[in-house]
This record gives C-alpha cells, structure tokens and sequence, in this order.
C-alpha cells in the first residue's frame, strides 16, 4: 500500500512540476531559443513575471508585467532573438482600474503632452473599456502621436492600445495657417485669457486649409469669437467649429 501511493505521489508530483516548467518543442533551435529568451527575460525586474515557451521557433510569452510598455518591449526584444521565428504574446498587464477613471486619467496627462511643441495643433480623442483605450483624433506630426501613444502605454491600468490617430501631412501652407491662425484667436483680447493656459484648450487642426477647432471654452460668445477670428484668415478654406462651452454640455 505505501509503494502504491508513494509511486501515485512521485507520478503526480512529476505531472505538476512538468506542468509548471516552460514546455521546449523539438525544432532545431527551440532550446537555444528558449535558454536566450530564459536569461533574456530573467535580466531585467520588469520582466521576472513573464516566462516563455518555444515550439519550432515561436516563441509564446505568459505571466504578468506591471505595464503595458513592459508587456510590449519583451516581445519586442524577444523577436530579436537569434532563429526566433515569430512571438505569441499572452502576457497579463496587473491593476484594474475602472474604466472611467482610467479615462480621466489619461485625458489629464494627453491635455499638456508636448508642451511646448505645438500642442494647440493637436486633437485626440479617448475612449476606454475593459482597460482597453482607443485613441484617435488628428496630430500635426508623428513625434505627437508617438509620444501621445507612449503615455498611454507607460500609464497603469491600461490593458491595450488601439492607435486611430491621423497624422495629417506634411504641407508648408498648413504649417503657415496654423501660426496665423494661433495669432488670430489666441491674440483676440476675448480669447487671450486662454493663451496662459499651458493645455491651449483651443485646439486648431489645419488639414488642407480646412479648419476644425476643437476644445473647450467659457462661454458661447468665445465659441463665436474664436470661429469668427479662423474665418478671418486669408487662406483658410472652410472652418468647423467644434469648440465646447463648459458646463452646458453642448456643442
């Protein structure tokens, strides 16, 4: 009787402990994959949650990482990998924070990113479930939405990234536009009160000579204001007037 359960006990005990390990397939280099990936992962405390499996060179990546950008950068380096043919990330990003919340969050940071460099050019737009965010909205370059994206993925809670940003293209006329139309509204003794604020809540996407503001103001009267001053460009095609008045929740 004690040799059949011992040898029940040793049968499970190697089951479980084989059950636990990294499985290894038997392509031509799946062990030396999964001993680069092994160290690779064991190098840094951002990675010690993730561990990884390899079947015939793909690499499948489990576990947990404390944020996104970690989450993502392992796949990244593990794809580098010497005879990697492919990476399968199933890695758990930690925290749930709810959904609302999140949004906020993230909305306060994306309002003064990249001050300094045009941010009155730039509209995004937020939206968050399951900890999932989507981003879209128009930039007026590609250093804004990578550094839009990169603050979404360095915050805690957010699960994934889905990116519809437009950047809009490139066009010395539009980049004229912008500046003029900056003077015109934000040099406006009404709308001037808004020039000291460092999140510029007037926002001017220039696509083409068409213009859309975007944001949020005091009153209707600086809604008109600011529109009425965008019309007054020369060589603005058309104005969109998007701009929301606090408080009333109305366009």
């Amino acid at each position: 009787m004690k040799k059949t359960f011992l040898l029940i006990f040793t049968t499970l005990f190697t089951i479980a402990t084989w059950a636990q390990a990294p499985a290894v397939g038997t392509g031509r280099y799946d062990q030396k994959i999964q001993e680069e990936a092994t160290k690779l992962l064991s190098s840094k405390d951002k990675w010690k949650g993730i561990t990884p499996s390899t079947d015939d060179g793909i690499v499948t990546l489990q576990g947990s990482a404390r944020l996104l950008i970690d989450k993502l950068d392992a796949q990244k380096k593990v794809d580098k990998l010497e005879h990697v043919q492919g990476v399968r990330n199933h890695v758990e990003v930690e925290g749930n924070i709810p959904d609302q919340q999140l949004q906020q969050v993230l909305a306060d940071k994306l309002r003064y990113d990249r001050v300094g460099y045009g941010i009155a050019f730039n509209a995004l737009a937020l939206n968050v479930q399951d900890g999932v965010v989507k981003v879209g909205g128009d930039v007026r370059d590609y250093a804004s939405r990578d550094s839009a994206i990169a603050t979404i993925e360095t915050t805690p809670g957010v699960k994934d990234v889905i990116d519809n940003i437009n950047v809009l293209p490139a066009s010395p006329m539009d980049d004229d536009l912008r500046l003029r139309l900056a003077r015109a509204i934000y040099g406006n003794s009404v709308l001037s009160k808004y020039a000291t604020d460092p999140q510029k809540p007037i926002r001017i996407v220039v696509d083409n000579g068409h213009v859309t503001l975007y944001g949020v103001v005091d009153s209707q009267m600086d809604k008109q204001v600011a529109e009425i001053q965008a019309k007054s460009v020369p060589n603005v095609f058309s104005v969109e007037n998007k701009l929301m008045v606090a408080g009333s929740g109305t366009k």
